[in-house]
């Protein structure tokens, strides 16, 4: 039985320059459930991830998302993020002249002051401060090839309705220590010279620092040695909780080795056709995607072509 707080995804077709990605995808995600979604190249994943944190070029031609009662569709991407969705970037940008403490404080800063139901005061920069997604849609981001670079972000105008300083630095200090990083990592330009297990670091602490109700972590592990996968586990680990609701992207089930998720999905051809326990991720890992493309009639092509939906079984 889907709870309000539920993210309920419907039936969602999303083109992407007039070209159809998704083709009908269901899914709900409940607070307290890890779910793992897998599947090729081009199968979809991330443009349902894209989709979901309100991207604006991936236009959503049919179906529907809610979360908390909510019709999402209607909602720009800070006000997705205010509502308590985190989207954890593949590929995080850099942002040179913002510290990583600076950045984290405006973004909970903003969420505090959006949760406190103060926007008289609100800025373009504090609805973009949200989260690194949040910046997407607004004039506070500008977008590369490989993601979104938030601008220096601006002071949030009025008081700091329900932010405590002195609780941020204690968070901040806890939260670095799980994900090992060092006192003066804050003090470094966001992402700016990162190693790749170091961004996705800051991926995390991003959505610990801002404690999501639902996160999408769009393959948290890709181009990560062993150790770095671990590192990245064990906070995703310490977060999950009756609380937060967890979608974690990835091509692989290494993660799931240190994650150990509740439903694990296969998506393919734009639709995810077929759902089980974690068994499921260890056969696809044992097998390969051709067995999947074989059961449902996709071309084994080595990577996925998007043509006609696929049938799936009731």
């Amino acid at each position: 039985m889907a709870l309000e707080g539920d993210l309920i995804i419907t039936d969602l077709h999303v083109e992407i320059d007039g070209k159809e990605i998704l083709k009908g995808v269901n899914l709900t995600i409940k607070k307290g459930e890890i779910h793992a979604l897998m599947g090729p190249n081009g199968s979809g994943k991330s443009t349902l991830a894209y989709a979901l944190a309100g991207h604006p070029k991936y236009k959503v031609t049919r179906g529907s998302i809610n979360f908390k009662g909510q019709d999402v569709l209607v909602l720009s991407p800070d006000k997705r993020a205010q509502l308590g969705l985190f989207l954890a970037f593949q590929y995080p940008s850099s942002v040179p002249g913002v510290s990583v403490a600076n950045f984290l404080r405006t973004a909970v800063r903003a969420k505090a002051k959006a949760k406190a139901g103060d926007t008289s005061t609100a800025t373009n920069a504090d609805a973009a401060a949200v989260s690194t997604f949040a910046a997407i849609a607004s004039g506070n981001a500008v977008e590369t090839g490989q993601g979104v670079v938030s601008r220096r972000p601006q002071g949030i105008a009025g008081a700091d309705i329900g932010f405590n300083p002195r609780e941020f630095r204690k968070t901040l200090q806890e939260k670095m220590a799980l994900l090992q990083m060092a006192d003066n990592f804050k003090g470094r330009s966001l992402n700016d010279g990162f190693s790749g297990g170091e961004k996705k670091r800051v991926e995390i602490l991003q959505m610990a620092m801002l404690k999501p109700e639902i996160a999408i972590l769009d393959e948290p592990d890709s181009g990560l040695d062993i150790d770095a996968i671990r590192i990245v586990s064990e906070g995703v680990n310490d977060l999950k909780g009756p609380n937060l609701g967890v979608l974690i992207i990835t091509h692989y089930q290494r993660i799931l080795n240190y994650v150990s998720p509740d439903f694990v999905h296969v998506m393919l051809n734009g639709q995810i056709v077929k759902s089980g326990g974690r068994e499921l991720a260890l056969e696809l890992e044992q097998k390969g995607h051709d067995y999947i493309r074989a059961e449902f009639g996709v071309p084994t092509t080595g990577s996925n072509e998007f043509n006609e939906p696929i049938v799936v079984g009731q």
